[in-house]
């Protein structure tokens, strides 16, 4: 199926505004870090959807779907969601979706299943994908990846700050408390690991009903979290995780009427820019693509 021109009108159109209502959302200080580093910037696409959420709660799986396979042939300018895989991945490719099965606040499942079929659908074989969270350093498959999914919720951390993208890779060491001092950090540390490097093809962060407040290690409260309905996507980590980072200070200023920074500082969002070059975090060095719903985007 060949991408609608609705698609295209509108990626056009919001490309040309995006760079003003980026740049002027200062709510992150830690994000200031010089843009001059590097010269090419990093794409996200960031897709919202207002119905995707029943009156319940509850997932509309076909709504999910649609944004998703919108949001990557967006992303790799390709005609429909099979062209893009096929840049993402080839049929002999080992790949391991790494997902996030925190209780409260998991990786929806069918996005989980979304992604593999469209795996499949370019010709990887089932056997060779996986989807794990917390069992990625002793399942075969992760053990001998050629290709990494990366795929989680965003949500306030104790530790981090936020627990992004970059914070999902860190059940990819035996020693994980070694990555929390400073507030995580030295998380970008983990992605320059040699079993790691360069396999990530893809980045998805949730951001269908985020956390954007919480109190001690393992707190959750839907009272601190909305139906925000919208996917990041990006082959930049970094700049992911700095657009999520960005929409849940403004979320958090919304809501507490008054200047609320993110406790601790996600400081390993910028850290992982300029200390560990994964990325950019600077939203001069994003090329944020806005699709689907507007309203209360909040960036």
């Amino acid at each position: 199926m060949k991408k609608s021109k609705r698609v295209i009108t509108r990626r056009d159109f919001i490309r040309t505004g995006s760079y003003a209502a980026v740049g002027g959302l200062m709510g992150l200080p830690l994000l200031s870090y010089a843009a001059d580093k590097k010269t090419q910037k990093s794409r996200a696409v960031l897709i919202r959807d207002n119905k995707i959420l029943e009156p319940g709660g509850s997932l509309r799986k076909s709504n999910l779907e649609e944004i998703f396979d919108e949001a990557v042939t967006t992303l790799l300018d390709a005609e429909d969601p099979a062209s893009a895989w096929r840049q993402l991945v080839q049929p002999t490719d080992i790949v391991g979706v790494k997902s996030n099965v925190w209780g409260p606040l998991p990786t929806p499942s069918h996005l989980e299943a979304t992604i593999k079929k469209r795996l499949m659908a370019v010709g990887v074989k089932e056997q060779n994908i996986a989807i794990d969270d917390r069992g990625v350093r002793s399942n075969s498959v992760f053990k001998k990846s050629t290709a990494l999914i990366n795929v989680r919720p965003m949500r306030t951390h104790h530790w981090s700050g936020l627990g992004t993208l970059l914070k999902n890779y860190i059940m990819f060491v035996s020693t994980p408390w070694m990555y929390h001092g400073n507030a995580c950090e030295r998380l970008g540390a983990i992605w320059n690991k040699s079993h790691i490097k360069g396999k990530t093809r893809l980045n998805i962060l949730v951001m269908l009903t985020p956390l954007f407040h919480g109190v001690g290690p393992h707190h959750y409260s839907r009272r601190y979290t909305w139906p925000y309905g919208g996917l990041i996507v990006s082959t930049d980590p970094v700049a992911a995780d700095a657009t999520g980072a960005r929409i849940i200070q403004a979320k958090r200023h919304e809501f507490f009427g008054k200047d609320r920074p993110i406790s601790p500082p996600p400081r390993h969002i910028e850290a992982a820019d300029n200390k560990f070059d994964l990325g950019n975090s600077h939203p001069d060095r994003i090329d944020l693509i806005k699709l689907g719903w507007q309203k209360d985007i909040l960036i």
